[in-house]
């Protein structure tokens, strides 16, 4: 990017707080300057990016489409510039820790011991985002992501928390009788999948099944998917340490097992934590030493 070719950032600034307030008063009051300073701001940033960011045709201002591209640009960039620094000034220490993880890992793993770490720091306040998209790690935002896979997101931090393999199973019920050999012979089976996630689909095309599913798909949250599976409502594929103590009952039939690297990661940004952040991670490799205890 060539910075030498922004505007002024008093007058992205100006530009900035008259989004923000809907007119130069009410910026000019918010910057401690006067409206007539907005306004020459203003027309001095229309005048270098070549374009109207204002409509001063009615009564009232209102922005342009340029104007308001603008305008969530510079809403977006400021608002990141604000969570950085009070970030690096400690201006946030009281902020609540917050923690993305999907809905399997909050419902199976996460929630059970969580009341563990509470007791050991009631003075930390928690907030618990159950998402199955991959979310971004930013200053005043998510501190902490727990994510599946091989421990590879460029640009961050990943320690592996436990090992555990993805397999296929599905009710007994629901495949007895049914010759299961290979991947293929799924495909006329009803499938669930957590909402959100491709999980199905892509376990099947990446085992070379072309074939389309004959029966349909049901989609539910996380929390949902092992009554779900334990209902007989279709074939899943999912973390074997969700599963473990079903297939040992004999609640669920082990039909595929992947005995890959993948598991679960404490995923940071590559920069200091916050203390809060600190003592979460340091009682995450704690509780996942424990292992089975927890079972």
């Amino acid at each position: 990017m060539d910075w030498l070719s922004l505007p002024s950032l008093t007058a992205l600034r100006a530009f900035a707080a008259l989004a923000e307030t809907g007119g130069t008063a009410a910026a000019g009051a918010r910057l401690n300057v006067s409206h007539a300073a907005v306004s020459q701001q203003i027309k001095q940033l229309e005048s270098h990016l070549g374009v109207a960011l204002v409509d001063r045709s009615g009564r009232q201002l209102r922005l342009t489409s340029e104007g308001q591209d603008l305008a969530d640009a510079l809403s977006l960039g400021f608002g990141a510039i604000a969570r950085a620094v009070e970030a690096l000034t400690g201006a946030d220490a009281n902020r609540p820790l917050q923690i993305s993880t999907t809905p399997s890992f909050a419902a199976h793993w996460l929630m059970p011991r969580l009341s563990d770490f509470r007791q050991a720091h009631p003075q930390i306040d928690l907030m618990i985002d159950p998402s199955p998209r991959l979310v971004h790690l930013e200053p005043g935002g998510i501190d902490i992501a727990i994510r599946y896979g091989t421990g590879v997101w460029p640009g961050l931090e990943a320690e592996l928390l436990f090992h555990s393999p993805i397999v296929a199973v599905a009710a007994p019920h629901l495949v007895d009788g049914v010759r299961i050999n290979c991947p293929e012979d799924l495909v006329d089976l009803p499938w669930l999948q957590e909402y959100g996630t491709n999980e199905a689909s892509d376990w099947l095309r990446q085992r070379g099944v072309v074939k389309e599913r004959v029966a349909g798909l049901l989609q539910v949250p996380g929390n949902l998917l092992l009554d779900g599976l334990r209902n007989g409502q279709g074939v899943a594929v999912t973390v074997h340490d969700w599963v473990r103590q079903d297939i040992a009952a004999g609640r669920l039939r082990l039909l595929f097992e992947e005995d890959t690297q993948s598991g679960y990661h404490i995923v940071t940004r590559p920069t200091v934590l916050r203390p809060a952040a600190k003592a979460f991670v340091t009682w995450l490799r704690r509780i996942a030493r424990q292992g089975t205890q927890w079972q």
